[in-house]
């Protein structure tokens, strides 16, 4: 089998690959929504594809892995990556998670991720109305993350909220020392969700980045009492091209309540200082910036041999990326904690892909499919309304 074609759409605002085979078979992986500039990135790598067969997985990944980089090189990376175990689990009959090892678990705990609802203000009192309905979701999470802090509008919003110009446009721009009325105003929003969570529900915090050292530790050590799953990307994280392992060891090792960071970071030798550090206690990888599927479960068996946990990252995902995230999940050793649930947007594209559950989360679960390849398939006849002109000819050959 010969890879014939590599496509990319924008089918929404997600990037979606599809790698075309002389056999016939063909192969679907995605990247986040929040990049549909994407595709160029992902053209670039044809001329290294065509002609290779798409079932030796790891020697064509080898042929385009190391001209990549952190966001956006390695999201095209990730996302021909996903394609191609597509490929592999159709042309071999099995699901994709047979080829990543063989599934730990039938099925995979996610937390919220996508389903949000928008938030009034940033007081405690709406923290609070806002946790009652995240716990009223029918999805039953068993673990919901909120953004506080720089990841949410507080540094705009809250008077004072700490000793620095506040800064609008690209995303999560403010970094400072935050005043202790600001200090006083996290906290107390942390502590009116938990009063709506108490111990029935788990609450993690998406904090930056942005966070100095001194105010994490602070933070982190008044959340204490709350037993609070993780603070994720506290100084750093999201856009951030660099890791840094020695800061987070810092902020680590003066706490209890576990530091989670990871999911900007491209490739197993950038995770190897905070794992072989244990610069933090969990890391989250996103599949579609990592370098693909089998990159996020050699992490997560690497971080496993260290004592560390694994909760991956998928918000902006897709539903092509959501398949792939639960192959990848069920694979896992027992540091898996769950996955950020991703959301087909818009909504219609629940219409133009087959193969998911119905209802996809039941009490906080997915179950594992077993459908050949990644499980799911985009049906053209009702995609093909959604295509840009430019992509009329994504679902040819």
């Amino acid at each position: 089998m010969k890879i014939t074609d590599l496509k990319c759409a924008i089918i929404g605002q997600n990037p979606t690959v599809r790698i075309t085979t002389d056999a016939g078979i063909c192969g679907y992986g995605q990247a986040e929504s929040a990049k549909p500039y994407l595709k160029p990135h992902v053209l670039f790598y044809k001329q290294y594809l065509v002609g290779e067969d798409p079932t030796n997985v790891e020697r064509v990944m080898l042929r385009i892995r190391r001209m990549a980089s952190f966001k956006p090189w390695g999201s095209a990376v990730s996302a021909i990556e996903m394609a191609l175990w597509d490929i592999a689990g159709k042309a071999a009959g099995v699901p994709v998670y047979k080829l990543l090892g063989g599934k730990v678990r039938d099925s995979v705990l996610v937390y919220n991720g996508g389903v949000r609802f928008p938030m009034k203000g940033h007081t405690p009192e709406d923290y609070a109305e806002n946790m009652a309905l995240m716990k009223a979701s029918p999805e039953k999470f068993a673990i919901i993350k909120q953004a506080i802090g720089f990841h949410s509008g507080m540094a705009g919003k809250v008077p004072d909220f700490f000793y620095g110009e506040v800064v609008g446009g690209a995303p999560h721009g403010n970094r400072g020392l935050l005043t202790e009325r600001g200090l006083k105003h996290v906290i107390a929003c942390v502590e009116a969700m938990k009063s709506v969570l108490g111990d029935e529900v788990g609450l993690a915090l998406d904090c930056g980045p942005g966070w100095t050292v001194p105010d994490t530790i602070r933070l982190a050590k008044a959340l204490e009492p709350y037993n609070i799953l993780w603070l994720e990307d506290t100084v750093n994280g999201d856009y951030n091209p660099y890791v840094l392992a020695d800061v987070y060891r810092d902020i680590t090792l003066s706490t209890s309540v576990p530091i989670h960071t990871g999911e900007q970071i491209y490739l197993r030798q950038n995770f190897r200082e905070l794992i072989e550090k244990q610069a933090v206690n969990i890391v989250g990888p996103d599949p579609e910036d990592v370098g693909g599927l089998a990159e996020l479960k050699w992490i997560a068996e690497y971080a496993d041999l260290h004592g560390i946990l694994m909760a991956p990252h998928g918000v902006f995902d897709g539903l092509i990326g959501l398949a792939g995230l639960v192959h990848a999940a069920a694979v896992m050793p027992q540091n898996y904690i769950a996955f950020e649930y991703p959301l087909g947007k818009p909504d219609w594209w629940y219409e133009i892909v087959e193969g998911l559950p119905n209802p996809i989360v039941q009490d906080s679960r997915i179950t594992v499919w077993d459908r050949p390849g990644l499980g799911v398939e985009l049906i053209p006849d009702k995609a093909e309304k959604y295509l840009r002109d430019e992509d009329r000819d994504f679902f040819d050959g």
